[in-house]
């Protein structure tokens, strides 16, 4: 077994400093891309059936069936379709991504108490105009947190998309356990996986920013 030396992790970083920034670079370039379109796609599930009992029980029953699939299990499947790289990938973590989005989208818009949106009928807004510029407003926090779970999910799943040649640092984690026994099989494997979790806790920092200064101050806790 390789033992853990920090010097030679420090010199591996030193050496490889210029593809560790490319690598996280690629890890959240994908994962943004992911989580837009599963933001898109589950907002607006979400807008479609939050008052539909039908169709919000089929939505996050889909989402939910489709999470407990294996990671790779579900990349693997899509090989013969896509091939390998970042379109598996990408596809795998919008899947993924969905389930915390439409449930907490769907929470939301049902959480607005019935007499606001009974007042804002009242102003002769029509059910449209109450849905956009009432409901989704006040449904925001609980949206946001929403995509602040799905992020979470995605950059620990991205690094599973190494496994069909996706990008981002899961490539690191899969070349140090494929070269087992190697001088520098441990430094990639434990810079692949420092590097998820720091970019982990830096995307949760940067959504607590985002859900503070978008929340309106009559609804900050």
């Amino acid at each position: 077994m390789t033992e853990f030396d920090f010097g030679a992790l420090l010199t591996f970083w030193g050496r490889k400093y210029d593809d560790i920034l490319a690598l996280v670079g690629e890890h959240l370039l994908v994962v943004a891309l992911a989580l837009t379109f599963a933001t898109i796609i589950g907002v607006g599930v979400g807008l479609l059936v939050w008052d539909r009992p039908i169709g919000r029980s089929l939505a996050v029953t889909s989402a939910a069936v489709i999470l407990t699939i294996p990671s790779l299990a579900l990349l693997a499947a899509m090989i013969p379709i896509f091939g390998l790289g970042w379109i598996p990938t990408l596809i795998g973590l919008t899947l993924y991504s969905l389930l915390p989005i439409i449930r907490n989208t769907v929470v939301g818009l049902r959480e607005v108490a019935p007499a606001i949106m009974e007042s804002a009928k009242g102003m002769g807004m029509s059910p449209v105009k109450v849905l956009m510029s009432v409901q989704l407003p006040m449904a925001w926090p609980v949206i946001v947190t929403g995509v602040r779970v799905a992020a979470q999910l995605t950059i620990g799943i991205a690094a599973i998309g190494a496994y069909v040649g996706g990008p981002g640092l899961g490539q690191m984690i899969f070349q140090g356990l494929s070269s087992l026994g190697s001088r520098n099989a441990l430094n990639y494997a434990l810079t692949g996986t420092v590097g998820v979790i720091l970019l982990a806790l830096l995307v949760d920092a940067i959504f607590n920013t985002i859900t503070k200064y978008t929340t309106s101050k009559g609804l900050r806790a």
